[in-house]
């Protein structure tokens, strides 16, 4: 696929064709809080190259690393956005994302602090390093290299 223009906007049945996936798929992966759309003032989707190239990382950790979408959702929540977003220990002693939740700071979105919760979680720092793949790759390969538990 090549790269399309960082400001170039796609409606939602256009995204599908390009990527030959169902427009149902698509919500899908936005009602699940693993996309995050940006929507016209009509409340129509729209996308842009940035999300093309997420919904194909996503399709890939689906394919190529048997992942489902609630193994996606805990991948996402390993990421550590308290030292993306350079929180004070005040701010992480009162973020769920911190003491270790199973879903992602931008699905708990009341739950976080104040501070975070002002954002728009679609430009954050956080969403931007899911929305890269190379992250979650790197935790893949990481939780794979662990040893086993044993078993008592």
């Amino acid at each position: 696929m090549t790269r399309m223009p960082e400001k170039t906007w796609l409606k939602i049945g256009q995204v599908a064709k390009r990527l030959n996936i169902a427009v149902e798929t698509i919500r899908m992966y936005e009602r699940e809080g693993i996309l995050i759309t940006e929507k016209t003032p009509t409340g129509q989707r729209v996308f842009n190259g940035s999300d093309l190239h997420w919904i194909g990382c996503i399709r890939r950790l689906i394919k190529e690393q048997g992942l489902n979408l609630e193994g996606i959702r805990r991948l996402l929540a390993l990421m550590p956005c308290w030292e993306w977003r350079h929180c004070t220990q005040a701010e992480r002693e009162n973020c769920p994302a911190f003491h270790g939740a199973m879903r992602p700071c931008w699905i708990m979105k009341p739950e976080i602090p104040a501070t975070c919760r002002a954002d728009n979680c679609r430009t954050c720092v956080v969403y931007q390093n899911a929305c890269q793949c190379d992250n979650l790759k790197e935790m893949i390969y990481r939780l794979r290299q662990q040893p086993e538990p044993a078993v008592s």
